[in-house]
């Protein structure tokens, strides 16, 4: 635990967090963002199905849901003539859709086409046109640094990119395991106390068998996530981070790992399903333990660094896409609708015959989205997100 974990953790009790000389209290009216971040790139195809095209039936002939259909629970819903939700989120997703409280926005994501895990987050935490980032500084950063009375956190191992050059913000993680439990200097003190006793033996293999075992994980799923939470605990933890955000923090970056599909992906169940059930959760978790009062404040952005391939693999999984599909939620979100530009879902609409086009540019789309939220200036947005051109898609 860091210095700004463990002050965190001590004044969870008080109503102000001093951190750095910096008293983070947030005016009670100011307004409230939390972007989470799905680490791997998650299929939106899957997610918000295209069930009018046959396309999408014919290119995912194992891993398709079925069509809106009142008799199968295993359907999507039908959210307009052209896009369902899947059954995955119908319990924690659905109330929100019917409030107007969720909208979804297809069709977006960056510029790059690397396809590459780590360019491409790297590419959305920064926030800047291209190729160019400054490692230095995220676009949550600066957007703290143009906000007055917003206070950030980030609920992360350590700072993400996306904080990055705003000074001293606070982070605290919401995992509970995935590392090893003692790190090699550790494990040298507690195999030292067993030495020369009958259970060094069994002392020595059992702590390299714990090192070995995180080693393990490290898979290329695994590194995908980039140390985040899983889906499962993201569920776990919406409360928790609704009760910190509630009172003190007004800015706040969470993200989750787990998306990475190549293998194995399911439909209506299976890995991604249980993923966006465990999502939903934990949104849905998020927004109770606010409150109406304190909801109708927030805006929640749901992101990923690209979508997955719109027809499945051999391994009945998909691998990494280019377009995907935006969330935005809040007690004020004008939502109950599938928003900005869109094509028809069809092969000739694919971008290199193979994923989802980006018709709607993330600095673009969120640049209008806090234009709107916070009454931002052109100086303020071109600090944020330099050289972006907003767009209004009156999401709020």
């Amino acid at each position: 635990m860091d210095r700004r974990q463990f002050l965190l953790a001590a004044t969870a009790a008080v109503p102000a967090l001093m951190l750095g000389g910096k008293v983070f209290a947030a005016p009670a009216s100011s307004p409230r963002f939390l972007l989470v971040f799905l680490r791997g790139g998650y299929d939106a195809n899957n997610m918000l199905v295209p069930y009018s095209s046959d396309f999408y039936y014919e290119s995912r002939p194992t891993i398709a849901l079925a069509r809106p259909d009142a008799g199968n629970p295993k359907a999507v819903r039908a959210l307009d003539a052209n896009w369902g939700l899947t059954p995955a989120l119908a319990a924690s997703m659905g109330p929100l859709w019917d409030k107007r409280q969720l909208a979804f926005v297809p069709f977006s994501g960056t510029d790059d086409l690397s396809r590459s895990h780590f360019e491409t987050q790297d590419n959305i935490e920064a926030g800047e046109a291209g190729d160019a980032r400054r490692y230095s500084s995220g676009f949550m950063g600066r957007l703290s640094g143009v906000l007055r009375g917003s206070p950030p956190i980030a609920f992360t191992d350590a700072l993400p990119l996306s904080f990055r050059g705003a000074g001293d913000i606070p982070n605290i993680s919401l995992k509970g395991g995935g590392k090893a439990v003692f790190d090699d200097r550790q494990s040298k003190i507690l195999a030292s106390m067993y030495q020369g006793t009958s259970l060094q033996a069994a002392a020595t293999d059992g702590l390299q068998l714990r090192q070995e075992v995180a080693q393990d994980l490290q898979t290329e799923m695994v590194a995908a996530s980039r140390g985040a939470v899983n889906a499962r605990g993201f569920a776990q933890q919406g409360q928790r981070m609704a009760t910190l955000m509630r009172d003190r923090f007004r800015l706040g970056f969470v993200d989750v790992g787990g998306w990475d599909t190549h293998v194995n992906q399911g439909g209506a169940d299976g890995q991604l399903a249980n993923n966006l059930d465990q999502l939903g959760q934990g949104l849905a978790s998020f927004a109770d333990g606010l409150g109406e009062a304190e909801w109708n404040k927030t805006v929640v952005v749901v992101v990923s660094e690209f979508g997955r391939t719109f027809r499945e693999n051999g391994n009945k999984g998909t691998d990494h896409g280019h377009g995907t599909t935006y969330w935005v939620l809040g007690g004020k979100v004008n939502g109950g609708r599938v928003a900005g530009q869109q094509v028809a879902v069809n092969a000739a609409s694919l971008l290199q015959n193979r994923d989802y086009p980006v018709l709607n540019n993330y600095r673009d789309l969120l640049g209008g989205l806090m234009r709107r939220t916070y009454g931002l200036s052109d100086a303020d947005l071109a600090t944020v997100f330099p050289g972006a051109k907003p767009r209004d898609l009156q999401l709020v």
